[in-house]
């Protein structure tokens, strides 16, 4: 086996060891971090009444008419 091919499977294994070393290590830590500082949990949304769009039709209205300089117009909402 030549020098120069023995060096490059020595490099590829090093950088193929240092890969698993960062990817299990990463593992790791996430795995102990959960532990010790899990996520908290957000507190619901409350609900908006049914009937929202009446009071924010005319905002709507505004800034549509702003944009288009008067030439458009709001057809529906439809909340997504």
């Amino acid at each position: 086996m030549s020098l120069g091919l023995l060096l490059m499977l020595v490099g590829m294994v090093t950088v193929f060891a240092i890969l698993l070393i960062v990817i299990y290590g990463s593992r790791l830590l996430i795995t102990i971090i959960n532990k010790i500082a899990p996520a908290e949990e957000k507190p619901a949304a409350a609900k908006a009444p049914a009937d929202d769009t009446a009071a924010v039709r005319p905002v709507l209205e505004a800034a549509v008419a702003q944009i288009t300089g008067g030439k458009g117009h709001i057809v529906g909402i439809k909340k997504v």
